[in-house]
């Protein structure tokens, strides 16, 4: 039988696999890229606060703690680079919380800490103090506020939050969610300043998020395997050129220098930063019959606990239930006006009102009436952008009737510290007003005083030391006889208060410059943003809080008519508050130095001239993270070294690899280290004794008996390494320490194997 002859098996078709046109796997994260990304992204967003805090050790500390953040979060990741992710993440996260804290530390409470970085209890109370002044400084400062060590505090505090964040949102790829805080925090001060928008900080800003979204989006599974480096940074750039157009269209334009347009009006009267501005801008226009505009009022201020006046935070109810019933009689002649007030550039929690209103429209709900002092005040909403209409009644009473009223007394708090005048107050108050009869005489008294024998100046109280409200820096005016409307407001109600008067300050604006424009057949008014006022108000029983104006040079002085010269009614008695048509020894304004030609420009030039520390701290730190890579190419090359001494042929081994990668000589881990060793001693000129020694020590590990004795394999490494460095050129030499490559490229797991 024969057996039929199996026919041989068809020739098996390779069948290729299908080219994919993105990534198969996802990329490793890295460690030195995420932790740079996420520094940059910290200090961009860091930088808008240079504009709304004074330059001091808040900015050195910040940057400190972005740094020592960033390098710890490199450094630990390195480290910890073999062990499992989650186990990188927790002790990433809590050695960058003990750094943070330890920084922070140091730079502000150090003396109450041991060794400078451990906090104790005394430096938990300090931080507790300095929070707490920080917040008051907030609150009722205004920008720029003063460097004060509880803002160093904070912003330290706060910065190492927003810098772990970053570093770990970066590290896990979250681009999305890094822009969008970067974005957030770096806008802050922008927002609550209602200033200038910073064209320069956008497109800084922009070309962070480019880069952040281009670092993670390179490492996903599905991004491309190539892409078009001219087409990504074409597109950045049409973006950035948009930011670029786009931004000073936005309701509040800027320059691109950011010189701070808006104005943030707050309860306090640090007004002297608004007002020492160099360039006022248009903050709001006012329509209104006639050719003067009134005063307008956002708050007033009723407390002083012998270091600030405090706003007054009475009840509040809603517009539907009006200003209250009136507190004047119905003997006192009244003349009912409308103003119209458009909001353009002052931001607060305030809207400023004519005195006294009785009705408002054209405001949301958001806005609800303090009844107390007939104004309009809001938790959540903004003055800015507004557009609405007040209805007030014009007070006119006589010369007799306001004297024949005595000043409502003094309300005193049982529950507050009683406060402790200087004395030069009250005897100035008696002497002034020695020759007056009554309550009315003897303010207007003091108003002539201050009106004749004081002049307004903005530098004096900041020359003389005594730029602030207290009782002692009124002392030191008192003394000095020069400052502006904050110290003749202050110095006013205190010494009206000596007298037994009921007293108050008002924050407001002075009436605007008459315009061009008509709105129907009300004149247009514009104030700008250096017509920031304060002034004081006395209670007069049933006639109401009066106005007046000590500020010299500024506004109208009040006055009352006697009630003969009304001629039956007809005429119209000069109105209890000022008015826009000064006399002739009067300015519009505020006289304050812009560098006139002729007059002397440093030293207006000493109060606004840029201070470079925030930009020098700024660009060490921008140093200090370019070179931590490579400080810990450093650190790592030094630990391998040692346990090379001692005769680890892993570690010496590894240390050359990576040499080879820094250095961009081709490296393959299939090759035997005789194979890598002949290459290097044919290719680069390494000594053959020397190669030979560390690939002796190898093959001992790998083959030899566990326990043999091994030789110190630092000189041959450190010749090696010396002849590798010398075979390249200065160019790649450089590269090789400042952008190590070894940084970035996966390592072998068993670097004592192969090369």
């Amino acid at each position: 039988m024969f057996r039929a002859e199996q026919a041989p098996p068809a020739p098996t078709v390779a069948t290729r696999r299908p080219a994919f046109w993105h990534r198969d796997h996802e990329e490793p994260a890295g460690i030195v890229g995420p932790g740079a990304l996420a520094a940059m992204a910290a200090l961009t967003a860091m930088w808008p606060f240079t504009s709304v805090i004074g330059p001091g050790a808040w900015s050195f500390t910040v940057i400190a703690v972005i740094v020592a953040v960033a390098g710890t979060g490199m450094l630990t990741r390195h480290l910890l680079r073999r062990r499992a992710a989650w186990a990188q993440d927790i002790v990433t996260f809590a050695v960058q919380i003990v750094v943070a804290i330890a920084v922070v530390t140091l730079l502000v409470a150090g003396d109450t800490a041991i060794f400078g970085i451990v906090p104790t209890s005394a430096t938990l109370t300090l931080f507790g103090v300095l929070g707490a002044s920080a917040v008051e400084a907030v609150v009722f400062g205004s920008a720029p506020l003063d460097p004060s060590p509880g803002l160093a505090a904070v912003m330290g505090i706060g910065f190492a939050v927003v810098a772990i964040l970053l570093d770990h949102l970066v590290a896990h790829r979250s681009a999305v969610l890094a822009v969008l805080l970067t974005g957030v925090i770096g806008a802050v001060p922008m927002i609550v300043t209602l200033g200038d928008t910073n064209v320069a900080w956008f497109l800084l800003f922009g070309v962070v998020a480019l880069l952040l979204l281009r670092y993670t989006a390179r490492r996903h599974p599905e991004s491309p395997r190539r892409s078009s480096t001219s087409l990504a940074v074409a597109l950045g750039a049409a973006a950035l050129a948009t930011t670029a157009a786009i931004a000073p269209m936005m309701p509040v334009t800027a320059s691109l220098a950011g010189n701070g347009v808006g104005v943030t009006v707050d309860a306090s009267l640090r007004l002297g930063d608004d007002l020492r501005q160099p360039n006022p801008v248009e903050v709001l226009t006012v329509a209104a019959k006639g050719d003067t505009a009134p005063y307008l009022r956002l708050t007033t201020l009723s407390r002083f606990d012998g270091r600030v006046w405090q706003p007054d935070d009475g009840d509040l109810q809603a517009q539907n239930d009006g200003f209250g019933p009136p507190e004047w009689g119905e003997d006192i002649a009244t003349e009912e006006q409308n103003t119209s007030i458009r909001v353009l550039r002052m931001s607060s929690s305030w809207l400023p009102v004519p005195y006294p209103a009785t009705a408002v429209q054209g405001l949301s709900n958001a806005w609800r009436i303090a009844p107390e002092n007939r104004t309009l005040y809001s938790r959540g909403a903004d003055a800015v952008g507004n557009d609405y209409t007040v209805t007030s009644s014009r007070l006119i009473p006589t010369l007799e009737q306001i004297r024949a009223i005595d000043a409502a007394a003094p309300v005193v708090d049982p529950d507050a510290e009683p406060v402790e005048l200087p004395g030069i107050i009250g005897e100035l108050a008696d002497d002034v007003t020695a020759a007056a009869s009554t309550d009315y005489d003897r303010l207007i008294a003091l108003q002539n005083w201050f009106r004749s024998q004081f002049a307004y100046s903005l530098e004096t109280p900041v020359e003389e030391g005594f730029d602030g409200t207290g009782a002692e820096a009124v002392a030191e005016f008192l003394e000095a006889r020069s400052g502006y409307c904050v110290h003749f407001a202050g110095a006013f109600a205190l010494m009206a208060e000596s007298l037994g008067m009921q007293v108050r300050i008002v924050v407001g604006y002075l009436p605007g410059s008459l315009t061009d424009e008509k709105r129907g057949s009300e004149s247009v008014f514009s104030v700008t943003s250096d017509r920031l006022h304060s002034w004081p108000e006395v209670l007069f029983p049933g006639i109401g809080w009066v106005p007046f104006e000590p500020t010299a040079s500024l506004g109208v002085p009040t006055a009352f008519r006697p009630g003969a010269t009304q001629g039956g009614g007809s005429g119209s008695p000069s109105a209890p508050a000022p008015t826009t048509a000064p006399q002739a020894e009067q300015t519009s304004g505020p006289e304050i130095d812009r560098n006139d030609a002729g007059g002397d420009a440093a030293s207006g030039d000493d109060l606004r001239r840029l201070d470079p520390t925030p930009v020098v701290f700024t660009a060490l730190g921008i140093v200090v993270l370019l070179l931590l890579p490579a400080l810990i190419r450093l650190v790592e090359r030094r630990a391998r070294l040692n346990r090379a001494r001692r005769g680890d042929s892993a570690a010496a081994w590894a240390e050359l690899r990576d040499t080879l990668i820094d250095l961009q000589i081709p490296v393959s881990d299939a090759d035997t280290p005789r194979t890598r060793a002949a290459g290097l001693v044919r290719q680069n000129g390494v000594g053959a004794e020397a190669i030979r020694h560390l690939t002796d020590a190898v093959e001992r590990s790998n083959y030899a008996r566990p326990g043999e004795a091994t030789d110190d394999l630092a000189e041959p490494l450190g010749d090696v390494l010396t002849s590798l460095r010398q075979s390249a050129d200065r160019a790649t030499r450089v590269r090789a320490v400042l952008i190590p490559r070894s940084l970035y490229a996966p390592r072998a797991a068993e670097p004592g194997v192969t090369i």
